[in-house]
């Protein structure tokens, strides 16, 4: 039925939508959301045409691993394709409560809780804690999911210089001691390919009472030993109260999770609206990511291929005098510092065989403007024959 009058707040929310440019410009140049026809290992297919996929978060190539696929069809028969509720209604299993004892002794922590997604795991693991009141220190470029949850806290923010200690310092002087403070860092930095200095904000915290927490989505898998992390990576795992992260990246499933002691995740499991108004986890993805943990542990190589193919794509990046914001991990941009400069980079690419995602100011700091890639324990000598060509190529349009 058509109503006879319509609101003008409505046309002007709907214009709005209509005439933003971001928008256009994302339908005009077709720069996100670009649909796959079909996927082999490393390989994409868009329209047709083949691909070598180079900004994918699947680090140890293990989304295709028989034993993972395996798993998740099993608990598919087994269980069903849904729990169809929350946790805390109808909604928990016995292989959630398996994944995340899995993943707590992972990590050395007493407890997880799994949630549906890596952006609910991240967000609550500060909106959980911090309130009204509070005060939240974050590193100014952490992820979104990050800034949402502090904002949910409503705490008041504190913003120190990336990965800057010294920065966080002068600001924790000058804070009221009494007052209930959170640090919250990433271990590994998705855009920059930066690594925290986790042993000194790990001093910092300490030092002047900061429960402290990390997104260590793409640190997981990646770093420390048989991939435990940023925190194991330095050696300061008991020194972080709180290690949030995906189950989206290494462990080549959906999800996330959040791993603390015992006290503080039912703290979690009673306050965290993300938690006890979402859906559970899928029984099919919650076994592909305990079958990917357990191939972590048991077959080391996976780990030793992303490093050796890192090293490999870093050399090539750095023989064409590339900028890649030192980036110290398998997710490596290449900052070409304009928009059109990145356009044109991230064009070449794609028309040589290549697919990365470009990202453009504001998403990114001005002069920052970049195209991501991330390289895969999957990547195969013909897949680097490809990439190289098609750099070289991209090399002589900026």
């Amino acid at each position: 039925m058509k109503l006879p009058f319509t609101s003008r707040a409505n046309k002007k929310l709907i214009e709005r939508c209509r005439q933003d440019t971001p928008t256009k410009l994302r339908q005009r140049y077709d720069l996100w959301y670009l649909s796959f026809d079909r996927q082999v290992g490393s390989r994409v297919w868009h329209r047709g045409r083949e691909y070598v996929m180079l900004s994918s978060n699947d680090y140890l190539g293990l989304s295709t691993h028989p034993k993972v696929i395996e798993a998740g069809k099993k608990a598919l028969e087994t269980w069903g394709s849904s729990m169809t509720g929350a946790r805390s209604a109808n909604g928990s299993r016995a292989y959630h409560l398996e994944l995340e004892e899995a993943i707590a002794a992972f990590l050395g922590k007493e407890a997880c809780q799994v949630t549906s997604a890596g952006y609910l795991s991240c967000l609550s693991s500060v909106a959980a804690f911090a309130t009204r009141g509070d005060i939240v220190l974050a590193d100014k470029n952490i992820h979104s999911c990050i800034w949402d949850g502090i904002r949910l806290s409503g705490a008041e923010i504190e913003r120190f210089s990336h990965n800057d200690p010294a920065h966080l310092r002068q600001i924790l002087e000058q804070l009221d001691p009494d007052t209930a403070k959170l640090l919250v860092v990433e271990g590994v930095y998705s855009m920059e390919g930066h690594i925290a200095p986790l042993p000194e904000f790990a001093s910092l915290a300490y030092e002047f009472g900061c429960m402290l927490v990390i997104d260590d989505a793409h640190g997981i898998g990646v770093l420390g030993e048989q991939g435990r992390g940023t925190a194991n990576h330095f050696g300061v795992d008991d020194s972080v109260d709180v290690i949030a992260g995906s189950l989206s990246k290494a462990f080549s499933s959906t999800g996330g999770f959040i791993a603390a002691s015992r006290e503080v995740i039912e703290y979690l499991r009673t306050h965290s609206r993300q938690t006890i108004f979402s859906a559970s986890l899928s029984p099919s993805q919650a076994a592909c990511a305990r079958a990917a943990l357990e191939v972590m542990q048991s077959e080391p190589e996976h780990l030793e291929r992303l490093w050796a193919n890192t090293r490999r794509y870093r050399a090539l990046i750095d023989s064409l005098g590339l900028d890649t914001w030192d980036s110290d991990t398998p997710a490596i941009p290449i900052v070409l510092g304009s928009k059109e400069r990145a356009y044109y980079f991230w064009k070449a690419l794609l028309d040589k065989g290549v697919f990365t995602v470009m990202s453009i100011a504001p998403g990114v700091p001005v002069g920052k403007d970049l195209v991501r890639t991330a390289i895969s324990a999957r990547h195969t000598d013909e897949d680097f024959e490809i990439i190289e060509k098609a750099f070289r190529y991209a090399a002589t349009k900026i």
